[in-house]
């Protein structure tokens, strides 16, 4: 078996002791096992074609110490001879919400459009998520939410920290609940990144329950309405957050007009504001497609591509 992958169960026999596995792992596309319990015995089924040339690349894992002392782990995946000189192009990627778990996972565009060509390629175990239990997603709800980001930032220092890149080379990427920390990162600690690709986000924390499901969140959030919850919501709230004279990145905004979860009222008002503060920004909105940005496999592969062209031209030489 693999190490650094993701194990699921996909089925179980009720009258033998055979269960079929489903394993997955950055390097590695799913593959299904039939598994007999008693002798440990794997034998591989089937396993989805192959999308980029993995041959000459590791996957490690790391953990950097967040702000109150928390240590967050995170993958790193890259070419085996990389150097440790702050020179390597990394994407740094997390999600922190929800309890949603960031696990192992095959992308063939990944693998193609940014493995392949010398890029690292990093995911963020913060807290927000369900990676280790309820506990962990708790421990970033409402008043700690700042803890969710202080956890990224966290993760780009160490990265920068062990050479593995440099803030000149170094980008961040999140969508939805991500894009919120995608906007919170580029606010608080701008000196970090060289690029930002900010999907379906969440930016306008104090409106956000008037604008799209947004009051659906105040679980996770807290109420702007309450004037405490205002209070911490304020602190973190990107929109509020921007202002002049600020070394931001030059971020890449991607949203969908048809978007009922996350409205692309978010997205809009973030480039405008943006704009009116006299910075660069790059702003895609696609007319279909929701909360994907893209309504079938044309439109996503279009919204790909225009996401690691900017990312090829902020990072790679």
């Amino acid at each position: 078996m693999q190490q650094n992958v993701s194990v699921g169960i996909g089925s179980v026999d009720p009258r033998t002791d055979r269960l079929f596995l489903t394993v997955n792992g950055y390097l590695d596309p799913s593959t299904l096992f039939l598994v007999d319990a008693n002798s440990g015995r794997m034998q591989e089924v089937k396993r989805a074609p192959t999308r980029f040339n993995a041959e000459d690349m590791v996957v490690e894992q790391f953990e950097a110490r967040s702000k109150d002392g928390t240590m967050v782990p995170y993958f790193v995946v890259h070419r085996r001879d990389i150097r440790l000189d702050g020179s390597n192009p990394t994407l740094l990627y997390a999600y922190g919400g929800f309890q949603t778990s960031m696990l192992p996972g095959y992308s063939g565009t990944v693998g193609k459009l940014w493995l392949e060509r010398g890029g690292v390629y990093v995911v963020a175990n913060i807290r927000g998520g369900g990676e280790f239990g309820p506990g962990w997603w708790a421990q970033g709800l409402k008043e700690n939410r700042q803890k969710v980001f202080d956890d990224y930032i966290g993760v780009a220092e160490d990265l920068i920290r062990r050479k593995i890149t440099s803030p000149r080379r170094l980008g961040i990427e999140g969508g939805s609940n991500g894009g919120l920390l995608m906007g919170a990162a580029m606010t608080q600690r701008p000196e970090l990144f060289n690029a930002a690709v900010i999907q379906v986000p969440l930016f306008d924390m104090i409106r956000y329950t008037h604008i799209g499901a947004g009051a659906s969140w105040v679980g996770e959030y807290g109420d702007p309405a309450v004037p405490e919850e205002r209070e911490y919501i304020l602190r973190y709230s990107p929109y509020q957050a921007l202002t002049r004279g600020k070394p931001y990145p030059e971020p890449f905004f991607v949203t969908s007009t048809k978007d009922d979860r996350v409205s692309p009222a978010h997205a809009r008002k973030a480039v405008a504001r943006m704009q009116e503060l006299g910075y660069p920004v790059l702003f895609y909105e696609n007319t279909d497609g929701g909360h994907a940005a893209a309504a079938n496999l044309n439109e996503t592969a279009k919204r790909i591509s225009l996401e690691f062209t900017y990312l090829t031209r902020k990072l790679m030489d």
